[in-house]
């Protein structure tokens, strides 16, 4: 059994937003290497929703519609975004919003979180459907 934290849920407590850290950071060390080269020192913050800024900035009518966010602290001039991670970097996490998804899959959280990081992460360092499917696919460095 590997070291990775479970959630096991006794249906009166949801996981917590130390409970998302920490299952996202245990992911994150072992993220397939084509997207672990891109984001080495990435941080990731969980927040129960997105803040009204981003909601507005994204025309997000429902905060349950934004399951995750990569953030670009900075751009290499107006309009250009980097492609690699900096300091700055940070990519959110919706608490509330997994977990509703969550609930209405019934599907394992570790493996839906994963999924949603990698999906995010994927879009924004420009690869393709086919290549995140296939990393979602893949059960990488015997995490799971």
């Amino acid at each position: 059994m590997n070291d990775a934290k479970q959630i096991i849920m006794n249906y009166t407590t949801p996981p917590g937003l130390d409970d998302l850290e920490d299952i996202a950071g245990e992911i994150m060390s072992a993220l397939p290497e084509e997207i672990l080269d891109f984001c080495e020192n990435l941080a990731v913050q969980i927040e129960d929703f997105p803040d009204e800024v981003i909601a507005q900035d994204l025309d997000i009518d429902d905060s349950y519609d934004l399951l995750s966010l990569y953030k670009s602290g900075k751009e290499i001039s107006p309009g250009v975004e980097k492609k690699t991670v900096s300091d700055d970097d940070v990519l959110f996490l919706y608490r509330r919003p997994i977990l509703d998804m969550w609930c209405e899959s019934g599907e394992n959280l570790t493996l839906l979180l994963r999924q949603i990081i990698i999906e995010e992460l994927g879009r924004y360092f420009d690869f393709s459907d086919e290549e995140i499917s296939d990393m979602n696919r893949r059960h990488y460095q015997g995490m799971f």
